[in-house]
């Protein structure tokens, strides 16, 4: 049988969180497969060229919540109406992905870190709420891990793409930290061999120590009993801690995205799976 269109979408994307999710069970890897396609085109709406920005963010709400009343209209819909039907994933978490998304067509720069957070919460926690019960946790408690986890996982996406957001006119490093370590907005641009001054160095490196903080807030907050149940999405917090340090090791290069091969990839989360059924 050839693959559903959400998988060819998940395994197309060259996302991180593939690999994390081939070790779920069929039922629940087809179910995150429709979470994270549906997280992908909504995306595409306002980063890609010819997105259609609003009037798709609101095509895409709506195909949501057809989804929830069983009369989907297209085939990535399909797949999340069936996902729906299994796991109890709450309407709210598709209205703050999609609000999220739509805070790249009005907003591209954040005064404080509160601000950006609230951001961070609307892309990335509420995929990790929604994510949680598709992994069927059953201690409230992980809600909170899911939301600590998903600020770390999109800080560090902010600090791998500084560069490339910084082209397309958007800025997600709080103006306040730029303000404190004396740092130019345009300095966070690739300025291909330009003489960068310690200062952005100095500005990128608390960016991660608070990526960091956040990783460390989620590991303390995931009980004990969900531990094996969040497999997944502690394979996804080991390969973006790496992520994280081989930014901080190169010294936050401004330049090409920044990637882990694959072998490293399968390495870290063979590791990471070990931690996890293991207990340490």
């Amino acid at each position: 049988m050839p693959p559903s269109l959400t998988a060819r979408i998940t395994r197309q994307s060259g996302t991180n969180f593939y690999y994390a999710f081939r070790i779920l069970p069929a039922r629940k890897r087809r179910a995150i497969y429709a979470l994270y396609s549906y997280c992908r085109v909504v995306d595409d709406c306002v980063d890609e060229p010819g997105g259609e920005g609003e009037a798709g963010l609101k095509r895409w709400l709506e195909e949501a919540y057809r989804c929830y009343e069983g009369r989907p209209t297209t085939e990535l819909g399909q797949e999340l109406a069936a996902a729906l039907m299994q796991f109890p994933i709450p309407r709210a978490c598709f209205e703050q992905i999609v609000d999220g998304c739509r805070m790249d067509l009005t907003t591209c720069r954040y005064e404080t870190f509160a601000l950006l957070r609230a951001y961070c919460e609307k892309v990335a926690s509420a995929v990790g709420l929604a994510a949680i019960e598709i992994f069927e946790y059953t201690n409230p408690a992980t809600r909170a891990y899911a939301v600590e986890l998903g600020v770390a996982l999109q800080l560090t996406n902010i600090l791998r793409d500084v560069a490339g957001d910084a082209a397309r006119g958007r800025l997600y490093v709080p103006l306040e930290d730029l303000a404190r370590f004396g740092v130019a907005p345009d300095e966070l641009r690739d300025r291909a061999g330009a003489a960068r001054r310690p200062e952005v160095t100095a500005l990128l490196g608390f960016q991660a120590e608070r990526a960091r903080d956040h990783y460390a807030r989620a590991a303390a907050l995931l009980p004990g009993e969900d531990r094996r149940a969040m497999a997944s999405a502690e394979l996804m917090a080991a390969v973006y801690r790496a992520l994280l340090e081989e930014l901080r090791r190169r010294e936050f290069p401004l330049g090409p995205r920044l990637r882990l091969s694959t072998p490293r990839k399968l390495w870290i989360a063979a590791r990471a799976l070990v931690r996890v059924y293991a207990g340490a």
